[in-house]
C-alpha cells in the first residue's frame, strides 16, 4: 500500500509539472505570436517616424516658410521609403546634441538622421547603418578677418556646435594653446550667427554645412578658412535601435541598391556633395 501510495503521489507531481510547462509554452508561443518586429509595424502603418534636428542643414532641416522638411538626410530617407513601399516620412525632432538619446527613450521613433557621425562613442548608444557618405571639418570666420592661416587661431575664441566630434577637437586645440577658448552652441545657425556678429573669432564646423552656407546661401559675411587641413573624416550613417536587426537588414539591402545604380550619388549631387564626400 506504501508503495502504490508513493507511486499515485509521484504521477500526480509529474502531470503538475507536465501542466505547468505545457502552459508556459502556449503562453510563450502566444505571445512571440502576437509580437511584430519594427519593419512589420512600419509597413502596416505605411510610415516611418524619423527623428531629426530642425535646423542642421544641409543635412536635414525644416524650411520655416514652406513648413516642409529636407536636407541630404532626408532626401535618401524619402527614396528609402519609396523603396519599402511606405508612403509616408512622420518627422519628431530632436536637438543635434540630444539626438540619439531622444531617439532610444522613445519608442515611436523607427530611426535617426541628421549628419550623424559614425563613431566608437555613439555606436554605445545606437546601431548604424552601411556608411552613406563622409566629409571632414572646416574652419570659418568673418570674411574681412586678419585669420588667414591656423597659426592666427592661437589668441582667438573658436565655436563649435554641442554634441559634434569637432567639439572635441577644439577642446583639444585649446588644451595644446592653439586657440583662446572654446565657446558652445546649440547649433550651427547660432554658430554661423555668432561669427557674423563678432561674438567669437572663428567657428569649427562639418565642411559639409560650411561649403553649402558660403556656395547656396552666398554669406557675404564670412568665408572658410583656405589652408587649413582637417584633422578628422566623418563616415554618416542612419541610427537604427540595436535590436531593430530586421528593419537594419533592409535598409542595408537598399543602401547597396542605391549605390549598386547610382541613386545615392545622384542624390548626394544635387544636394551639392561631390566626389570627395561619395563612398
Amino acid at each position: 500500500m506504501k508503495k502504490i501510495f508513493t507511486l499515485i503521489v509521484i504521477i500526480n507531481l509529474i502531470g503538475i509539472i507536465i501542466g505547468c510547462g505545457t502552459g508556459n509554452s502556449e503562453d510563450t508561443i502566444a505571445n512571440s505570436s502576437i509580437e511584430k518586429d519594427r519593419l512589420e509595424i512600419i509597413k502596416e502603418k505605411g510610415v516611418i517616424t524619423v527623428a531629426g534636428p530642425p535646423k542642421e542643414i544641409p543635412f536635414f532641416f525644416i524650411n520655416p516658410e514652406t513648413n516642409q522638411t529636407s536636407g541630404i538626410d532626408f532626401d535618401i530617407i524619402t527614396e528609402i521609403s519609396r523603396r519599402l513601399g511606405i508612403n509616408k516620412v512622420e518627422i519628431k525632432e530632436a536637438t543635434f546634441a540630444n539626438l540619439l538619446e531622444k531617439f532610444n527613450s522613445d519608442d515611436s521613433i523607427d530611426i535617426a538622421v541628421g549628419g550623424i557621425f559614425i563613431t566608437p562613442e555613439s555606436k554605445k548608444l545606437v546601431t548604424f547603418t552601411k556608411p552613406l557618405y563622409k566629409e571632414s571639418e572646416a574652419v570659418i570666420v568673418p570674411k574681412f578677418s586678419k585669420i588667414n592661416f591656423m597659426n592666427d587661431l592661437k589668441n582667438t575664441v573658436v565655436g563649435v556646435e554641442k554634441g559634434t566630434i569637432f567639439e572635441d577637437l577644439a577642446k583639444k586645440w585649446k588644451e595644446n594653446n592653439l586657440i583662446k577658448e572654446v565657446v558652445i552652441l546649440e547649433s550651427t545657425t547660432e554658430l554661423f550667427d555668432a561669427i557674423r556678429n563678432r561674438k567669437i573669432d572663428a567657428g569649427l564646423a562639418d565642411s559639409i554645412i560650411i561649403n553649402y552656407h558660403l556656395m547656396e546661401e552666398k554669406d557675404p559675411l564670412l568665408r572658410s578658412l583656405k589652408d587649413y587641413t582637417p584633422e578628422l573624416q566623418g563616415i554618416m550613417g542612419i541610427a537604427v535601435k540595436k535590436n531593430d536587426v530586421f528593419l537594419l537588414n533592409a535598409l542595408n539591402e537598399i543602401i547597396d541598391e542605391m549605390k549598386a545604380d547610382g541613386t545615392l550619388n545622384a542624390i548626394l549631387a544635387k544636394d551639392g556633395l561631390d566626389k570627395n564626400n561619395m563612398i
